[in-house]
């Protein structure tokens, strides 16, 4: 019998998940993780997914999760529980990861920033900076070595547009699309410019200092998250999209602390 492997992603905005057999993900959900839930729902939540695309959750044989929000890994914890009584395995810095983190505080470290490093890493090599457009947006910066050094955090796009409606009472809030000019021709158009092309401008300028910072000759820049290929296309410094760069780096850590 395959091997089954659920890997669940919990974001502050929303959580994926995904089933993985060997190296594969054959299926994969989105889910907002703003609502809260008891574990009995999720896990209802869960089964509903599996069932809808034509799997069982009687066929999960292990359980991973990468969460920010403690409140949902416990509940998580409960489900994978009530999934054949598996003990899930929570990615932080102190499981086995198969990479040296040279961060102030290690534990500190987001989990999905560890997924992705690591992920990022066993796939492309390194020196190499992943730009992971979420709920913020965040660069993880990994050594010639292998090594985790850190990164940086900015304000994710929906908080953005968020904020700006927010503190400014005659502006609207927008969709987040990448208009076709800079200069935006109505006030729609203007926000649009400054957010989306505003994050192309942060994305190329944050990687030419990092690179700088680190006197690389060259560095391999990678983008995940939701909004990434829209970036990919328009930024001078992304190379590639993996859009489930966080999954697969769940399956990883999963299997090296087998």
């Amino acid at each position: 019998m395959q091997f089954n492997l659920l890997a669940i992603d919990i974001g502050n905005t929303e959580m994926v998940i995904g089933l993985i057999q060997g190296q594969s993900i054959i299926a994969h959900w989105r889910f907002s993780s703003k609502a809260p839930r008891t574990a009995d729902e999720c896990y209802i939540l869960l089964k509903n997914g599996f069932e809808t695309k034509g799997f069982s959750l009687e066929d999960v044989n292990g359980v991973v999760i990468s969460s920010v929000v403690p409140s949902l890994t416990r509940v998580f914890i409960d489900v994978a529980g009530m999934i054949n009584q598996i003990k899930p395995l929570v990615v932080n810095s102190e499981i086995q990861t198969g990479l040296e983190i040279q961060y102030e505080t290690p534990r500190m470290v987001g989990a999905d920033r560890i997924c992705n490093a690591v992920g990022g890493y066993e796939k492309f090599g390194a020196p190499l900076i992943i730009v992971d457009f979420g709920t913020a947006t965040t660069f993880d910066v990994i050594s010639e070595k292998g090594v985790y050094l850190g990164g940086a955090i900015a304000l994710g796009l929906a908080g953005a547009s968020h904020e700006l409606h927010r503190l400014s009472a005659k502006l609207p809030r927008v969709d987040l699309d990448l208009p076709d000019r800079v200069v935006g021709q109505s006030t729609e158009q203007s926000i649009q410019s400054g957010i989306m092309w505003g994050m192309v401008s942060l994305v190329d300028g944050m990687v030419d200092r990092i690179q700088k910072e680190m006197k690389w000759e060259s560095v391999s820049v990678i983008a995940t998250g939701g909004m990434a290929s829209i970036f990919e296309i328009n930024s001078e410094r992304i190379e590639k999209t993996e859009r489930f760069l966080t999954l697969e780096g769940m399956r990883i850590i999963y299997e090296r602390n087998q």
